[in-house]
């Protein structure tokens, strides 16, 4: 007798425990349930021993099942891990996660420079800001807004950051925002990434703590959103000049002033210190260090 079990039963088996069904386990091997089905039950032979107790509409491993599963599953999780460390080793595909706004502000109009320079690298972009698993989501880079203590991560610092405020020309007009006291006439726009109103009203403006907490505010869990809405003359935006360099560039927003609050986070590339990058991710991450170090729009128009 062989002494291997069927081998591509075993992914099958894996796939049921993990999803407790034989539909769930098809849908994601791209099968049918028979197929699966008929997978288990060729393993099972081969076992001498039922994996699992079949009832209506219910799926249950039996005890010998699950402690069998328990034992192959990590020998199959090393195995995958392996056979993709291997077949990626060599892929001139890279790809990168950023957050939203970044992804959608800062990049597009840098990425034709590195496409021009690699034209044989594929890039797959991700746009999220939770926390990202690079093997088991197949991410080589990612660019996250923190403090830069990461442990297990290598980081290095694209951008330090600062909150200026911006408006549309016609909304400061509206509004008479000459002074800093006048933003007790505004609206403003708060995001996730910059909640510092607070502190930005209350080192810059005259208004106490009371006048600043009476303003009118309208939150927004994505910058972007925020942007487009100051952008329309809804209110002041406090947000980081990565981010409106395209709408300073334009004209549809301008900092009415110049005071800026340094931030503690900033734009980190990171990556895993215990995988070594590949050659198509280590060209990506130069390339970001490289253009990170350029002044931009927004730093050139502050230092005007």
């Amino acid at each position: 007798m062989n002494s291997y079990p069927p081998l591509k039963s075993l992914v099958f088996l894996d796939s049921v425990m993990r999803n407790s069904s034989f539909s769930a386990a098809a849908a994601e091997l791209c099968v049918t349930p028979g197929a699966v089905g008929q997978q288990i039950q060729k393993l099972e032979a081969w076992l001498g021993l039922p994996l699992f107790v079949r009832q209506v509409r219910q799926l249950s491993p039996t005890p010998d099942g699950l402690a069998y599963w328990q034992q192959i599953q990590p020998a199959l999780a090393r195995i995958a891990d392996a056979s993709r460390r291997v077949r990626h080793q060599r892929s001139r595909s890279v790809a990168l996660s950023m957050p939203p706004t970044f992804a959608a502000k800062w990049f597009p109009r840098r990425m034709a420079g590195f496409l021009t320079r690699h034209p044989d690298i594929a890039l797959h972009l991700n746009s999220t800001t939770t926390l990202v698993e690079f093997e088991r989501d197949g991410i080589d880079l990612a660019i996250r807004y923190f403090d830069g203590h990461a442990p297990d991560l290598e980081t290095t610092l694209l951008h330090s950051d600062e909150a200026r405020l911006y408006c549309q020309p016609g909304y400061a007009a509206a509004i008479g925002l000459a002074q800093p006291e006048h933003i007790a006439r505004a609206t403003l726009l708060t995001t996730t990434m910059h909640p510092h109103w607070p502190t930005w009203l209350g080192r810059f403006t005259p208004l106490s703590a009371a006048q600043i907490d009476a303003l009118p505010q309208i939150r927004f869990d994505q910058g972007v959103m925020a942007i487009e809405a100051a952008k329309q003359g809804q209110g002041l935006i406090l947000t980081s000049p990565l981010l409106v360099e395209e709408e300073l560039a334009q004209g549809s927003l301008f900092a009415p002033f110049d005071h800026a609050l340094p931030l503690a986070a900033g734009y980190h590339v990171i990556h895993p210190r215990a995988l070594p990058l590949r050659p198509a991710a280590l060209a990506l991450k130069k390339w970001l260090i490289e253009v990170a170090a350029e002044p931009g729009p927004a730093d050139r128009m502050h230092l005007e």
